[in-house]
């Protein structure tokens, strides 16, 4: 018997291609929320990622009947206090309109940083929602990051966000220089979906 159906909560083609070899195991359908026609957005009011991935989670599921996955992640720089962290997607505000306006930014931010200081983490919170019981769906959570240094300079045609700029010493390269199937084996969001899958496995 099939798994449900699951609403992956993101119109971002590119996470969904990354869901999609992350849970290529699961034995359900996997949608957006575009293909599961949900035309509302959930504002991230959250001041955590664990607060955000929640709110998201509970709402879409609410909204759609499906059970749902979301995740808010981002990058914390220690040299920058963690920022931008929750903010990452929004850092500069509305002078920022595009992930490399932000990641102009964030460089701009460590010019003066020496390299053995430009440490980072991507960190990912992934919550799962169950609405199939009625009610206020159950949401379970799960957490996964992933260790690594600014770069000066972005590098690779792969990935988005912050990806050009986040350097791994154990692979020599950024994140958006690896190949998907080599990024999907070490990403935030591949050890939170590692551990995801052990709830839906249970569900």
């Amino acid at each position: 018997m099939p798994s449900p159906t699951l609403l992956v909560a993101t119109r971002n083609p590119g996470k969904m291609r990354e869901y999609r070899q992350l849970l290529a195991d699961y034995s359900g359908r996997l949608i957006s929320l575009d293909d599961a026609g949900v035309p509302d957005e959930v504002e991230e009011t959250g001041d955590t990622f664990h607060a955000n991935a929640i709110l998201k989670a509970a709402t879409y599921a609410s909204l759609s009947g499906h059970l749902t996955i979301s995740d808010d992640s981002g990058l914390e720089v220690h040299a920058l206090g963690g920022d931008p962290g929750v903010y990452s997607a929004r850092y500069g505000g509305d002078a920022c309109q595009s992930d490399a306006d932000r990641v102009i930014l964030l460089l701009q931010n460590l010019a003066h940083v020496p390299w053995e200081q430009r440490i980072a983490r991507f960190r990912c919170c992934t919550a799962i929602a169950d609405p199939r019981a009625g009610g206020e769906p159950h949401v379970a959570t799960v957490v996964g990051s992933v260790a690594g240094m600014i770069q000066y300079e972005p590098a690779g045609e792969h990935g988005f966000g912050y990806d050009p700029v986040f350097y791994l010493p154990s692979y020599g390269a950024t994140m958006a220089e690896l190949p998907l199937a080599a990024k999907n084996r070490v990403s935030h969001r591949t050890d939170a979906a590692r551990k995801a899958r052990q709830i839906l496995n249970s569900l």
